[in-house]
């Protein structure tokens, strides 16, 4: 998605596993996940505290998961928690909240900030969840599904907000917080 939008960069992978990390019920799902976002931002950061270059970087974390009645839906952890997911989707309405993180390794600039959307899913039919649950494409998912897929597939899915958001990166929004620490 940044190399679409012209953005330089290279991928470090965050040094933590989300999913061995359960959030506390004194928590917000926003708070949740804009933590998660910059806990990834500042495990990659560490990494690079020793780049000796003197080229600019800018750390980007996100993380996304889905929201059912007040409760956090982040990736399935096996194929019968991924259909227990999307039974739990279909026929009913979630929101997807992005957290991202944008920090300067080098610097004590940093920018924490929630994109929220609004999915409605319809009536999947069994044999249909059957057929997506043996492609294995909801592995690593929040919501057990990649929105872009399952509209391809035919999914009755509606949503408002940025679909790059509920993919997993609000790019424009992003773009738009890069080019300030760029500016200044």
């Amino acid at each position: 998605m940044l190399s679409t939008a012209g953005i330089e960069h290279r991928v470090q992978p965050a040094q933590i596993d989300d999913g061995e990390l359960t959030p506390s019920e004194s928590i917000t799902p926003d708070q949740w996940v804009a933590a998660l976002a910059y806990l990834k931002a500042i495990s990659s950061s560490e990494l690079l505290m020793d780049d000796q270059s003197n080229a600019p970087i800018v750390v980007l974390g996100a993380d996304t998961v889905c929201v059912k009645d007040g409760q956090i839906i982040g990736q399935p952890k096996d194929r019968d928690h991924a259909r227990e997911i999307i039974n739990l989707m279909s026929d009913a309405t979630h929101e997807v909240l992005t957290g991202v993180a944008i920090l300067e390794p080098k610097g004590s600039r940093r920018q924490l900030f929630v994109d929220r959307s609004v999915v409605t899913v319809g009536s999947i039919p069994v044999d249909e969840i059957e057929a997506y649950l043996d492609s294995m494409l909801w592995e690593g998912k929040a919501g057990a599904y990649n929105i872009s897929e399952r509209l391809e597939a035919g999914w009755p899915i509606e949503f408002s907000g940025d679909e790059d958001s509920i993919v997993g990166l609000p790019l424009s929004r992003v773009v738009r917080c890069l080019s300030t620490f760029y500016l200044d």
